[in-house]
């Protein structure tokens, strides 16, 4: 990530793109803007990116779909911008693959916290890559062989899982805190880099990602299990590969 990181912003409301553009190039953000699903993949295609802030409502392809089909050949980090009390987008946002949202109307300088806090888990991964050999060795459970260094994440019959950034962190924290009731708000604070809000349900959604990825049957989970009035425990038992 270079010194002044580029941010791409997908509103069709012009007022919302001149604002945010104008506040984080004040902050030392690069920054460029698109209307709609066209214009944000012509900007993908010319130009490279740290971080993508869209919105859900846009004209021609909405912002769940242009989520979900970037998610699907790209990591690069996605904050949603939704209005305020959709709970429901919210939940579907995340399940396509975004890393944080926003609700509508919103303060830039929350905005500006959630942006730096995805950024600063981006840039951790890519520091993680970089590492010796000795901290980027596999972690095995239950068949599964997981490399936080590559970011990459093999199924006991060898097949690659791709892995959302959200999952990627979620997963992280769970295989570094194995056999260990983790509460929502810990993994809140471990895997996303924030408090939990009233009836924030982000976790719960990630956790519901990983589990059908991972479990044999996600109803009836066995590798992540729900604790009542606890949080999440990761039960496998963790073997290091060197």
């Amino acid at each position: 990530m270079s010194d002044q990181p580029h941010i791409l912003v997908v509103d069709d409301d012009r007022e919302i793109r001149d604002l945010v553009a104008r506040y984080l190039r004040n902050r030392e953000f690069r920054v460029r803007t698109a209307a709609d699903g066209f214009e944000m993949k012509r900007e993908l295609q010319d130009w490279s990116f740290d971080l993508v802030i869209l919105d859900l409502m846009l004209p021609g392809e909405d912002g769940l779909s242009l989520c979900r089909g970037l998610r699907a050949e790209s990591n690069i980090p996605i904050i949603m911008l939704t209005a305020m009390g959709e709970e429901t987008d919210r939940i579907i946002g995340l399940e396509m693959g975004a890393d944080d949202y926003v609700a509508k109307p919103f303060n830039p300088r929350e905005l500006l916290a959630r942006i730096k806090a995805v950024l600063r888990r981006s840039e951790s991964a890519v520091a993680n890559t970089a590492d010796s050999q000795e901290r980027s060795a596999i972690l095995t459970f239950a068949g599964w062989r997981f490399n936080p260094a590559s970011r990459e994440l093999w199924s006991p019959e060898g097949v690659l899982t791709p892995l959302s950034g959200g999952e990627f962190d979620l997963l992280n924290v769970f295989v570094t805190h194995p056999q260990r009731v983790l509460s929502r708000v810990q993994l809140l604070d471990m895997a996303r880099g924030r408090d939990a809000l009233p009836f924030d349900r982000s976790i719960d959604v990630q956790v519901s990602r990983l589990r059908r990825k991972i479990e044999v049957d996600p109803a009836k989970p066995v590798l992540i299990t729900t604790v009542r009035s606890g949080g999440y425990m990761f039960t496998p038992k963790i073997v290091r590969e060197s």
